[in-house]
């Protein structure tokens, strides 16, 4: 029998975030799960617990608390829209890869997942600003000595039905959904997908440390 999964989870106040938690209290395969947020999430369960932290660049205050687990789920993010390089750079690179490295400290038999996105660019030498930027962090995030990491790249993603963080314009995308996998089967995925997919490759691993939308929907599915 598999050891039980004990996960940290990022951005569960945001769309992937909410939906990768959902999935993780509802598998059998989580034992327990640990949120930390700047705000409430607003969710209660036997199997969570949440820190509200407002600065995840100095996590000094929280750091005893981190021990103990052996997945991490960083589903938190921000668009590139409305912000320069330095903006963009500091929460995408600068925050994640502070956060990743308090964790493999105390976790190093850790299995790190990374929400990054279709696109991005591993060369770090592009013309598109969030692609270069989203591809050193996953570059830096895979150099750490975690037991295992990878970095998911989803396209167009399905919201949950039913949950409270997904964005307006999925009211109107969300029905099209079945001609979008008909048409661009390789460009999308549902959020049930991507969260079992997580839970999936933390307990068996995958032959690619860079998944791509084909890839997570492959191992997503087996649940």
């Amino acid at each position: 029998m598999k050891n039980k999964i004990k996960a940290i989870i990022t951005g569960s106040t945001g769309m992937v975030g909410e939906g990768v938690l959902h999935i993780c209290l509802n598998n059998p395969n989580v034992e327990n799960v640990l949120v930390i947020n700047r705000k409430p999430c607003g969710i209660t369960h036997p199997k969570l617990k949440e820190i509200i932290h407002k600065d995840f660049m100095d996590l000094t205050e929280i750091e005893n608390q981190l021990v103990g687990y052996n997945s991490c789920y960083f589903c938190a993010g921000i668009s590139s829209i409305g912000k320069n390089e330095e903006e963009f750079r500091k929460i995408t690179y600068d925050l994640t890869l502070n956060f990743a490295k308090t964790l493999v400290k105390s976790n190093s038999q850790m299995v790190f997942t990374y929400v990054s996105g279709t696109g991005t660019d591993s060369s770090e030498k592009g013309k598109i600003m969030w692609a270069r930027i989203k591809g050193k962090t996953e570059n830096d995030l895979l150099k750490l000595p975690f037991k295992d990491a990878f970095m998911f790249r989803p396209g167009y993603i399905q919201p949950i039905k039913g949950l409270k963080n997904s964005y307006k314009i999925y009211k109107i995308t969300s029905p099209l959904y079945p001609i979008l996998e008909k048409f661009f089967p390789k460009h999308v995925i549902t959020l049930e997908e991507l969260g079992n997919s997580m839970i999936n490759i933390t307990q068996n691993g995958y032959e690619k440390k860079v998944l791509e939308n084909v890839d997570m929907r492959k191992i997503g599915n087996i649940y």
